[in-house]
């Protein structure tokens, strides 16, 4: 998401409706998924995800899924995992919401912050986090699968609550 496109507010905020991801929402989370990203999660990731317990959310307009994520709590700290905005829908705020979202998440379970890993390459997700206030404050080498068969490097940040 670039600076400006990231910044406006979702075009109809009444009828985006922030519900709880269940195993009957992964068909349809995984066309999102597959549709965003080059290396996608599985569909044994997502579902893996919901048996133990971690926290899923899917972002929904008029009952389209515009969005989710998932999220691990870890002591004190919420560790997103994965976070995803359907890319025709992408530039609309929809990314700022979700992460309004897992702020609210942490901020109401008492955790201390929020931890997530991102791809240097995903220049719009950087800037929207930066711009959320998190902090850089580490690097996983060789994390993501790339192209060709080689790694990227991810960023590690922080959102201090």
């Amino acid at each position: 998401m670039n600076a400006a496109a990231s910044d406006r507010q979702v075009d109809a905020p009444r009828e985006a409706l922030f519900l709880p991801m269940s195993e009957r929402d992964v068909a349809e989370v995984m066309v999102l998924e597959v549709a965003a990203y080059a290396f996608p999660w599985t569909r044994g990731n997502f579902v893996d995800s919901l048996r133990h317990g971690y926290a899923g959310v899917c972002l929904r307009v008029d009952a389209r899924l515009v969005g989710y994520f998932i999220a691990m709590a870890v002591v004190d700290e919420l560790h997103l995992l994965n976070v995803c905005v359907a890319p025709a829908e992408q530039g609309r705020g929809y990314g700022r919401a979700l992460m309004e979202q897992v702020r609210a998440l942490a901020a109401a379970t008492g955790m201390a912050s929020v931890l997530l890993e991102v791809r240097p390459s995903n220049a719009r997700a950087l800037g929207l986090y930066e711009r959320l206030g998190f902090e850089r404050v580490g690097q996983r080498r060789a994390y993501y699968p790339a192209a060709g068969g080689l790694r990227e490097d991810a960023i590690v940040m922080r959102l201090s609550l």
